[in-house]
């Protein structure tokens, strides 16, 4: 079976900078799979390359065995392949709900004749895209926010609610970018539940950066360490942090900085 993210040998140069150095790693169908490392490892240049920001300089990368080498984000979410955002990117002036209910493509509203002349079309499917909304809300924890303006979210139901988002476009892989940054322990506790719930009943696929390693050992396995553009080493989180050249290379030097 093919992996569901699979990077071959990907290189990336931004001018005269070496950023990712003939890089592969795979992350199997049905995981959590951790990426860490030092700052300027690569992390988020590889991450950005499979979400479609921009393409590598070469190499490639596969989804589910297709070959997606320099494909754009929007052509990977109708594919399949989603992201969320280490800043959360809501629509501030609709409300949560709203948000979750622009998600889905192809909206029939969104044609005038359709506006026009199929209303009753219209209003059925936004109602379905409603009951939709709301299941997702109670899954991610943020009914009681519902009709509330996202912009007036704490950082924490933003992570979350871009997570709702997520799961509105029945994604097949989520990138998670630094969940855990600016959100309190409590909802970070509730962000970690909704993922694992999300792999262990859906099947869903995660890839995720993270710095906060108590998450990352509670979420994650196998890890993938980073270090100056490709991967150094890959294992269970018990392993990582026991690793001589990862205690170096990542914490510091200092077993105590990996615990």
């Amino acid at each position: 079976m093919a992996a569901m993210i699979d990077v071959q040998d990907v290189t990336k140069r931004f001018g005269n900078v070496l950023a990712v150095d003939h890089c592969s790693l795979k992350v199997e169908k049905g995981t959590i799979t951790g990426l860490i490392g030092p700052n300027g490892a690569g992390k988020t240049t590889l991450f950005n390359m499979v979400a479609g920001t921009f393409p590598p300089s070469s190499g490639r990368i596969l989804l589910e065995g297709e070959d997606v080498t320099g494909l754009k984000a929007h052509e990977l979410f109708n594919r399949g392949l989603l992201r969320t955002f280490q800043i959360a990117q809501e629509f501030s002036h609709m409300t949560a709900l709203e948000n979750l209910m622009m998600v889905p493509p192809h909206q029939l509203g969104e044609n005038i004749f359709n506006a026009c002349f199929r209303r009753h079309m219209v209003m059925d499917q936004e109602n379905e895209t409603r009951r939709k909304a709301e299941d997702v809300m109670a899954l991610v924890r943020l009914t009681h926010v519902k009709n509330e303006k996202a912009g007036n979210l704490s950082g924490g139901q933003k992570k979350l609610l871009e997570l709702g988002r997520v799961m509105m476009a029945n994604p097949r892989v989520v990138l998670l970018d630094e969940i855990a940054a600016g959100v309190n322990r409590t909802l970070l506790n509730d962000l970690a539940a909704v993922v694992q719930r999300l792999n262990q009943e859906e099947g869903l696929t995660f890839f995720v950066i993270e710095h906060d390693m108590d998450l990352i050992a509670r979420l994650c396995d196998p890890v993938i360490v980073m270090a100056a553009g490709s991967v150094m080493i890959e294992g269970p989180m018990s392993e990582i942090r026991e690793n001589p050249e990862v205690i170096e290379a990542y914490f510091g030097g200092t077993t105590a900085a990996a615990e």
